[in-house]
């Protein structure tokens, strides 16, 4: 099973999508599955994991009854409040659907770098595991020391670093998030998105091999087995349609073998994820 490890759907409301800029004034709409659908047609993909992009509940369960309608939605990514007194009850609530495999903060968004290692986060993370429930780690390069003390932390809760923790693809720079990100990828319970990197680099002046420094340096630290593809639609859309975002990943590991080229492009995001056919049939 082919599968997008990392996609959006919202209703725009100015009022929750307040991370939209002007230059980001093209995903000031509705983005919804029956849009998606086609393009993964097109690519030869069965489905996506459909990631929280507000931080409320209603969100997941607004994604959850998505999934209902939509056999496309191979899992959801949502969001809880980890600090709240009353999170085993939003969890209990939650985890009652079969499509919910993991939770998301908008950690790159917090005004304290160090958000992570806050007693109350920790505790939330703590629960996770009893719930048998992932977490996306949504970084920039300097939280990556953090998130190496969360994995350590947390040695058997599941973890996957979303969009490589966003190098500074468009100056060309590679540490210290080279040296970061190998930290982390130290941690066999530590996995990585090979996504969001075109909104990394110039806009829409992006050559393939802009990209291929950069997943040398993930595959070198993580290898072939935790690494899964990830398109980040919409947002993509800012700097390429969705068969070219997708192709950077898909063209890069046509070097590899196809056992390899199963894994990244489906199979080790399906092993992460729990995802299989009975998780996906309500």
């Amino acid at each position: 099973m082919r599968i997008d490890s990392h996609q959006h759907y919202w209703r725009y409301n100015p009022e929750h999508q307040v991370w939209m800029t002007d230059q980001m004034a093209s995903l000031r709409r509705d983005y919804l599955p029956d849009e998606l659908r086609p393009l993964l047609q097109t690519i030869g993909f069965e489905g996506a994991i459909a990631v929280q992009a507000r931080q409320m509940v209603d969100e997941t369960e607004w994604l959850l009854s998505l999934s209902n309608e939509h056999d496309i939605i191979k899992g959801v990514v949502g969001w809880v409040d980890l600090r709240s007194p009353k999170l085993r009850d939003q969890l209990e609530k939650c985890v009652k659907h079969p499509k919910l495999v993991g939770v998301r903060h908008v950690i790159h968004d917090e005004p304290d770098d160090h958000f992570m290692q806050r007693p109350e986060f920790c505790r939330g993370i703590a629960q996770l595991r009893e719930f048998d429930l992932t977490y996306d780690l949504l970084l920039f390069p300097k939280h990556l020391p953090v998130a190496v003390k969360l994995a350590m932390e947390f040695p058997e809760q599941p973890f996957v670093l979303d969009h490589i923790a966003k190098p500074p693809i468009r100056e060309g720079q590679v540490s210290p998030w080279k040296e970061d990100l190998k930290k982390l990828a130290e941690f066999p319970n530590v996995f990585c998105k090979l996504s969001g990197m075109v909104t990394e680099a110039k806009w829409k002046q992006w050559r393939p091999d802009d990209f291929h420094r950069y997943l040398d340096i993930v595959i070198e630290a993580f290898g072939t087995d935790r690494v899964m593809i990830g398109s980040d639609w919409p947002v993509c859309t800012l700097s390429g349609d969705y068969a070219s975002t997708m192709r950077v990943v898909s063209d890069y590991f046509q070097q590899f073998s196809a056992k390899v080229r199963a894994d990244v492009l489906g199979d080790t995001c399906a092993r992460f994820y729990h995802i299989n056919p009975s998780r996906n049939k309500l």
